[in-house]
Formats: structure tokens, C-alpha cells, sequence
């Protein structure tokens, strides 16, 4: 008996600290820095970018278009949320004609925490009980049309 406590509170103290252990996600596509640094402002064309960096992660098409590749890498340990350690962002810009206007870095620090609000819109109508709702079709029956339906 006691030769099997020992494997067993072993097991349990490297099962209990493995599951501890953070996973670490990396998400998104960022582009290697020699591909970025064959793009030049006023001379590389949409399609160029294209070639060179492959499908954007994100593109805005407001007046001039502009499009984002995104990269962050997260941790996450045992149930407790994700913690974002790096984010970084390059932003293309395009004019109308599709030509490279400008290139922009951004990481982590120079995002802004977006602030919910947590009202309601309220709706018209009568909020129905759970019985209501149940029961609430009960001696509703519709009347068969004339026009052409099943069974005539």
C-alpha cells in the first residue's frame, strides 16, 4: 500500500502543474519584413502587395482602401481568459488608382481598449411568460387556403 502513494501523489503533482502550464497561441498573418521592404510608396500597385504578402486579414474600402495583416500571440492558462502579449499590425494604404500610399507599424501599446455599452434598446410588444409562450399556440388553427396548397 504505501509503495502506491508515492506514484500516485507523483502522477497527481505533475498532472497538477502540467495543467498549469499556459498554451500560447499565435494567430494571424504577418508578413516577413524583406517581402514588406519591396514595397514602395507611390510605385507598387494593388496587385503587387497581393503577390508579395498574399490575402490581407482585414481591408477597409472607405474612399482610399486600405488593408491589414495582423499578427498576436496569446496565453492562456488552465480556465482563466486569454491574455494578449503581442499584437502587431501593418497597414497598407492604397490611393484610387490602387497604388501604394503608405505603409504603417503599430503593436500592442498603440491600441485603444474599446468600452462597451451595455444599455438596451427597448422594443415594442408584450413580453410573454414562459407559459404563455408554451401554451400560446394552443386553439390557433389556421384556416386552409384556396389557393393551391397540399391536398387539394
Amino acid at each position: 500500500m504505501k509503495k502506491l502513494i508515492l506514484p500516485v501523489l507523483l502522477a497527481a503533482f505533475i498532472g497538477g502543474t502540467s495543467a498549469c502550464t499556459p498554451t500560447i497561441d499565435n494567430r494571424g498573418n504577418l508578413p516577413h519584413p524583406e517581402d514588406l521592404a519591396k514595397i514602395v510608396a507611390g510605385t507598387t500597385t494593388r496587385d503587387e502587395v497581393q503577390v508579395l504578402l498574399g490575402t490581407p486579414s482585414s481591408s477597409l474600402n472607405y474612399g482610399d482602401e486600405s488593408w491589414q495583416y495582423i499578427s498576436s500571440v496569446s496565453e492562456t492558462t488552465a480556465f482563466f481568459k486569454p491574455e494578449v502579449k503581442d499584437r502587431k499590425v501593418v497597414s497598407i494604404n492604397f490611393d484610387m488608382q490602387g497604388i501604394v500610399k503608405n505603409v504603417t507599424y503599430k503593436g500592442l501599446n498603440d491600441g485603444q481598449e474599446i468600452v462597451l455599452v451595455d444599455r438596451e434598446t427597448p422594443t415594442a410588444g408584450k413580453e410573454l411568460g414562459i407559459l404563455e409562450q408554451l401554451m400560446g399556440n394552443v386553439g390557433r388553427f389556421s384556416k386552409p387556403s384556396s389557393g393551391g396548397g397540399l391536398g387539394q
